[in-house]
């Protein structure tokens, strides 16, 4: 969702410097920020708690991430190119989707609504599972509720975490990269936008790749 769906990384960004400010005594870096990219929210809490030396409980943290990119979503919603356009051609072929993120449910039901209706045929959140991206897990739990093989679906994502989640699912893994560089290798497929991409375009690419289960 972050980063793919919608263009909130900076969003996440600009909350933790708020964080570290108001309850750290240590400092935040936009490198500390873009560490955090596609990473389950308790990892990204405890990694703040050490790298800003914050006294507070790891779901307290998760909870004031959530609170001020929230805040924010509810004030504008920044959708990357061609996302919602993609949803809607998927929705028209018939096509189910599931959304899998590692932002917890509060966030994605703040922002769903702008969608839609039946956008998604399923929700996978960073709070639905017990291990977090970049394990398969979420990926394979969104492939289990659609009914599917994971080797059937094509994963988009904008993260190395999040497509090394994909790609170990068995997913064929299409990376759009955001705001962290995605390495050669990581992933079957790689594009800049999701401007102009139709449902033919992914079948074309989903043909094209042979997924392969890892890790």
């Amino acid at each position: 969702m972050d980063g793919t769906l919608v263009d909130t990384e900076d969003y996440w960004i600009a909350r933790e410097f708020e964080i570290v400010a108001e309850h750290g005594n240590g400092a935040w870096s936009q490198a500390h920020g873009h560490a955090l990219v596609g990473r389950d929210l308790r990892d990204s809490a405890r990694y703040m708690a050490l790298h800003g030396d914050l006294q507070l409980p790891i779901d307290h943290i998760v909870q004031l991430l959530l609170d001020g990119v929230i805040a924010r979503v509810r004030q504008r919603v920044p959708w990357r190119p061609g996302a919602r356009e993609l949803l809607a051609d998927l929705g028209a072929a018939g096509i189910p989707c599931a959304l899998v993120t590692m932002s917890w449910r509060r966030l994605t039901d703040a922002l769903l609504p702008a969608l839609p209706a039946r956008s998604f045929a399923t929700v996978v959140t960073g709070d639905d599972v017990s291990q977090g991206k970049p394990h398969p897990e979420a990926y394979l739990t969104a492939a289990r509720r659609l009914g599917v093989l994971p080797q059937q679906c094509i994963a988009i994502e904008d993260s190395p975490t999040g497509a090394r989640s994909a790609h170990a699912a068995g997913c064929v893994t299409l990376t759009v990269p955001q705001l962290v560089p995605i390495p050669a290798g990581v992933g079957h497929y790689q594009l800049a936008t999701l401007q102009g991409v139709r449902v033919q375009d992914l079948r074309q690419i989903h043909g094209s790749c042979v997924p392969q289960i890892v890790g």
